[in-house]
């Protein structure tokens, strides 16, 4: 009798996922690239970007403790801005609990140090668990892996790249984002009405708050979702 396991990891793994992640990786990695450069050429050593992106691994909280620490600010002022800004992972990783699940505590601490803005996103935009699973576990492997390596290879280039923010490639990371979750806002208009609420709110304190605070003020655009309820 042929196993009805067989045909599982098509339906799991299929081109359209792996192309999608793929695509977010390229993103996350030339904005890893411009990160180690910008903190090298800023004065700091190659060692701190690196070890950051290990440890911290927050793309926002990195720029924005570095701005910190190039500005002349203190190591305590440069964590509290990362902690602040990643507080926003906290309602993510309450909405991709499940995908962790009872798995061992190496796991589920692993899994916590993975969930990031796209993690989640591609999780959430799955309908079946085991796609949920497979699109939340090989993001967060492959965007860890590239944007340390990028961030390596950024600092170590140092100033020699200069200012990457001319190339305008800082726009290919949210370009992406907003392809992924497109298809979620064409169908429900629960979601497109969060959407717009939250994404007018970001708009409207980007130019008074620090970089990153938008993102997370953003998220009053769920009350839209909790009225329908």
């Amino acid at each position: 009798m042929r196993s009805p396991y067989r045909t599982a990891p098509p339906a799991v793994l299929d081109r359209s996922l792996l192309r999608d992640v793929s695509l977010v990786c390229l993103a996350s990695g030339v904005v890893g690239v411009s990160f180690g450069a910008i903190a090298v050429a800023g004065g700091l050593p190659v060692w701190v970007p690196v070890v950051m992106s290990l440890v911290v691994y927050a793309g926002s909280a990195q720029f924005s403790a570095v701005g910190i620490l190039l500005a002349g600010g203190g190591p305590v002022a440069a964590a509290a801005t990362g902690l602040l800004l990643n507080t926003r992972t906290a309602a993510f990783s309450l909405a991709v609990a499940d995908v962790l699940g009872d798995r061992g505590r190496l796991a589920r601490f692993a899994g916590a140090h993975l969930v990031t803005d796209e993690t989640a996103a591609f999780a959430l935009a799955q309908r079946d668990p085991a796609r949920r699973r497979a699109a939340f576990w090989i993001s967060g492997i492959g965007l860890f892996a590239v944007w340390n390596l990028c961030v390596l290879g950024g600092a170590l280039a140092g100033g020699a790249l200069g200012d990457t923010a001319r190339f305008g490639l800082d726009a290919a990371f949210p370009a992406v984002l907003v392809a992924l979750v497109l298809p979620a806002v064409r169908e429900d208009a629960g979601v497109r009405r969060a959407a717009l609420l939250g994404g007018a709110v970001a708009l409207a304190v980007t130019p008074f708050v620090p970089v990153g605070v938008p993102v997370l003020l953003a998220l009053t655009g769920l009350l839209a979702l909790g009225r329908r309820a």
